[in-house]
């Protein structure tokens, strides 16, 4: 027994000598700032804290003397050392992880919607209670800087750009016509309901070289994933009429959309200026099929069909429209070992317009448009500050136009637009980001080749703070009608980017500046009625952002304006002047503010006078409201007027008479339902 003691004893002093009790205490910082609530702990064992608001920490252990301190925080990177026998009130500098370049997306003059690196997150439901939108896409666009006010199209015209020069991706395949046809001097809608997307990155200029045939702007959608659980809704207003679906299986998820518009019975209860012989009708259809076939793939197979017909009297003549837009899309992505990605896609597009009293009485207008376009690319990470990218595509095109009246014309093209692009980005320093991008095209048509270099820079100097430079060169070709009064075969018209900006955001509220200088050349410009490439142009200005959502309590508050200084002489213009969609100034405040089951939208935008046949418009102004009601977890009541004060709103000049829409104010009301689901913004059929 007295032997057990005396080891015993001797293996308890042993343990004492070698832990005992102790204050490990200090300070972490930045090297500048202290850091809050960083995780101070002994490796190994449950003793720690976290620092308090001056980077402070001190805790009592029990450790050996060879024992590991460890110190951890998001966004720097670990700290560890060996603990010593009388260890002073220690001084501990944590550094800033490096960011791979997986992590980063370097990006020109871009807003990201939906994802994580956006400065402003927009999802369907901001899309449809949005005051001025009435649930489209497009609409909602408008809100921010760079973008024109042009209300007798509704289309997207940016930075002193024409409609034509921004165009649309989904899934990163090419959208013939995004836009859905409409009566004259209305405003057109997307083709694409906004429950479809999860992301959408609206590049306003300097985006890189994946992206080609577009001078000034680009619109990238990405659909929604496979669905998990199954959906289905309806919804109905004075206007349309919708009912969709999703059914999930193991394999993936199938889903369908159909919808019948039809603006009789609106027309009915609210004249406006037309006489209509038919009343705008269109009726479409979507199915998507999305899966993964494997852990690390993901294939989405996406058609869209509508039909559109109207007829009114206009100018002196009945104007008879239908209008057959067919759109497919199927891609397949995924990543494999090692940093590398991949993608493949086709998509195709065939448009059907036919127009009888086009011009004149009488006159018939038919214009048949197809493209395919393929494209190929892959991606790989060669290290933690490199990754580089190449890809191949190519659009195959058809136009054939006929035009009956005094004098006939036949116009049949086809073209091929093949591509190459590779791009390289770069970490430079720990805050420098850079993209070298290349794209190199091909035109049958003009038998000719141009070379497209691109630069994109992002400089993050502290977390709050985003710098950016973007310079490119793009090119564009002509757009049918314009070909078709050709002598010859039109040169691709290009355009130069130079853009510099600044983002800074503190708490919920979000600040964007930015500048941009663009050269035309090569620009269409008709002559002897005759289009030739001569034309040229330029536009500059800048464009203020603002977002905020401290103000008040569930108060979300946008602020944009735009300052735009454009010139052109293209088309039919005699001298360089500005373009006659083009205005100086664009102004839009828009307010949201939630309270229970209610949300109220309030947008007030303006927008100085425009140059049309001499003169200078009246400026532009519209508030507009809107109200949307939770009736239940599974139905949303939303409604919207525009422009309460009811301005008629004037935005050029016709043979001396003013442009203006058909109605002062738009009215919707309507009531969306699911009949599948645990939340009434899951009506949606994607």
């Amino acid at each position: 027994m007295k032997r057990n003691i005396l080891i015993l004893s001797l293996l308890l002093t042993g343990y004492v000598a070698a832990y005992t009790q102790r204050v490990i205490s200090g300070t972490v910082t930045d090297g500048h700032e202290p850091v809050v609530g960083a995780n101070v702990f002994v490796r190994g064992t449950i003793d720690g804290c976290l620092t308090d608001s001056l980077g402070r920490f001190s805790f009592t252990t029990a450790t050996a003397d060879s024992a590991v301190l460890m110190v951890t925080c998001m966004g720097y990177d670990d700290y560890q050392r060996v603990l010593s026998k009388e260890e002073r009130p220690l001084t501990i500098r944590l550094h800033e992880r490096s960011t791979t370049i997986d992590e980063v997306v370097v990006t020109g003059s871009t807003f990201s919607f939906g994802q994580a690196n956006g400065m402003k997150q927009l999802d369907a439901l901001d899309v449809v209670q949005d005051g001025g939108s009435c649930g489209d896409i497009v609409a909602a666009l408008q809100s921010l800087p760079g973008t024109q006010k042009v209300g007798e199209n509704g289309k997207l015209y940016v930075r002193g750009g024409d409609s034509e020069e921004c165009q649309t991706y989904v899934n990163g395949m090419h959208v013939l016509r995004p836009y859905t046809t409409s009566a004259p001097d209305s405003p057109s809608r997307g083709r694409f309901s906004p429950f479809l997307f999860k992301g959408i990155n609206f590049s306003l200029g300097g985006y890189d070289a994946e992206y080609g045939q577009a001078l000034s702007s680009l619109l990238p959608m990405e659909t929604t994933d496979a669905s998990a659980s199954d959906k289905f809704g309806v919804s109905a207003s004075l206007n349309d009429w919708n009912i969709g679906g999703t059914k999930a299986t193991n394999a993936g998820s199938w889903s369908m959309n159909a919808a019948y518009t039809d603006l009789g019975l609106y027309n009915r209860l609210f004249p406006d200026r037309w006489t209509w012989h038919k009343p705008y009708r269109q009726l479409s259809g979507e199915t998507q099929w999305k899966m993964q076939p494997t852990t690390s793939s993901v294939w989405k197979t996406y058609a869209g069909f509508d039909r559109t017909t109207l007829s009114l009297d206009t100018d002196g003549r009945r104007l008879d429209l239908g209008e057959s837009n067919l759109y497919l899309n199927s891609v397949i992505k995924g990543s494999a070992k090692g940093g590398l990605s991949w993608f493949a896609g086709v998509s195709g597009s065939l448009v059907w317009e036919n127009i009888d009293g086009a011009i004149v009485q009488s006159d018939r207008y038919r214009h048949r448009m197809g493209e395919l376009h393929v494209k190929a690319k892959v991606s790989k990470s060669i290290s933690s500050a490199v990754k580089a990218t190449l890809g191949a595509e190519s659009y195959l095109r058809h136009a054939g136009i006929d035009y009956h009246s005094i004098a006939d014309y036949h116009y049949a093209a086809d073209t091929r637009l093949p591509a190459f692009f590779a791009g390289t980005q770069f970490r430079l320093l720990r805050h420098l980001f850079a993209e070298a991008s290349l794209r190199t095209e091909y035109t049958s048509r003009s038998h000719r080749g141009s070379v497209l270099p691109r630069l994109l820079l992002n400089y993050c100097p502290t977390t709050n703070w985003l710098l950016t430079l973007a310079a490119g060169q793009y090119s564009q070709e002509a757009i049918d009608t314009i070909q078709m009064r050709s002598p010859g075969t039109l040169r691709p018209a290009t355009a130069t980017h130079y853009i510099a900006g600044a983002q800074y955001h503190f708490g919920q509220t979000h600040v964007r500046f930015e500048a941009y200088y663009k050269h035309y050349s090569h620009l269409p410009l008709t002559r002897h009625e005759r289009y030739t490439a001569d034309g040229h142009g330029m536009s500059r200005g800048f464009d203020v952002y603002l977002d905020d959502r401290s103000l008040l309590r569930n108060l979300s508050t946008t602020l944009s304006y735009s300052y735009n200084d454009s010139r052109r002489l293209y088309l039919d213009y005699l001298v360089e002047d500005r373009p006659q969609y083009a205005s100086s100034h664009n102004l839009r405040l828009s307010l949201r503010y939630g309270f229970g089951v209610w949300s109220f939208g309030l947008t007030d935008s303006y927008a100085s006078g425009r140059r049309s046949e001499g003169r200078t418009t009246p400026y532009y102004n519209s508030l507009d409201a809107s109200v949307t009601w939770l009736a239940s977890k599974r139905v949303i009541v939303y409604s919207s007027l525009s422009n309460l004060p009811g301005r008629r709103n004037i935005y050029g000049y016709r043979n001396g008479q003013p442009v203006t829409n058909g109605s002062n104010r738009f009215f919707y009301i309507g009531i969306f339902v699911s009949l599948k689901s645990n939340k009434a913004y899951d009506i949606s059929n994607f």
